[in-house]
């Protein structure tokens, strides 16, 4: 029995709370001090706080536009731009029996563009209407005055709804989510000074997005821009005007997951050569 008594003397003894410590009073951390690393138990080192030299900026949130109007996105030097959506231009049943005529009638071809030296093929198919070729991306699409009866139809009701008229027509086809148009402007020297071009989309939606072209103190950095998103659906009719071309760029970004084909129309105004140089418009073409 004392063996038991003195193993349990023992053993409780490890079981003792050793008697609390005071802190020294000069041994607590400055109030903006922190541990600096490989320091802890080697003592405090005393880590200063700076703000920013440049203040921190947000990222503008996008904006939606969805419902039908006009819409001014912005007002600049440059002069007003904006937007005039129109969901249901057409009616489902009619927008369904000219997508599949145009898809099935229409002479689509791959484009072959110049970019730095480099072609490419553009990630979409297209064709031209007009009097007049059209060039852009180091590339020419050749005249071909002879319309299809049915867009010749529907250059006749877009230019009614916009109060513009129209004298050639860029059809592109985006087969899948895959194909694409990257970011641009429409601003080459041939559609003139603030050109109105309408967009006229058949098939399935595809997100039209818009960012304000920088200042010229951000050295082309789009970071902090606004943007704009605009979804188009079947039978749905964008007129851009104004300073849209000079102040902002668009694209039609690859999605991935499933879509179906779209046919985009886009009516504009070619001027012939000597007209457009008279008008001193900026001699460019989009990057596409």
């Amino acid at each position: 029995m004392s063996d038991k008594r003195q193993r349990a003397r023992v053993q409780g003894s490890w079981a003792k709370q050793l008697p609390k410590q005071q802190p020294h009073p000069t041994a607590a951390p400055p109030v903006n001090s922190i541990p600096a690393a490989g320091s802890w138990g080697g003592g405090q080192r005393t880590v200063e706080f700076h703000q920013p030299a440049k203040p921190v900026r947000n990222i503008p949130p996008e904006t939606l536009i969805e419902q039908a109007g006009d819409h001014e996105i912005s007002h600049g030097p440059s002069g007003m731009s904006r937007l005039r959506l129109l969901p249901g231009f057409l009616p489902p049943e009619e927008a369904d029996w000219m997508f599949s005529k145009l898809l099935a009638e229409l002479p689509w071809s791959q484009k072959t563009n110049q970019r730095q030296g480099e072609a490419y093929q553009e990630p979409r198919l297209t064709c031209w209407y007009g009097e007049l070729p059209y060039t852009y991306s180091q590339s020419t699409m050749v005249a071909n005055a002879q319309w299809h009866p049915l867009l010749s139809t529907l250059r006749c009701e877009v230019e009614q709804a916009s109060g513009r008229s129209f004298n050639s027509l860029l059809c592109n086809l985006y087969r899948d989510g895959r194909d694409s148009i990257g970011w641009h402007s429409d601003d080459e020297a041939s559609l003139g000074s603030m050109p109105a071009i309408a967009s006229l989309s058949l098939g399935d939606t595809r997100v039209f997005s818009l960012r304000k072209q920088p200042p010229p103190e951000e050295n082309g950095d789009y970071t902090y821009v606004e943007r704009i998103r605009v979804p188009l659906s079947h039978g749905t009719l964008l007129l851009m005007e104004g300073a849209t071309q000079d102040d902002w760029q668009h694209q039609i970004a690859k999605e991935y997951h499933d879509r179906g084909p779209r046919i985009n129309l886009t009516f504009r105004t070619i001027y012939p050569e000597p007209e457009y140089h008279r008008q001193g418009t900026k001699l460019s073409y989009t990057t596409q």
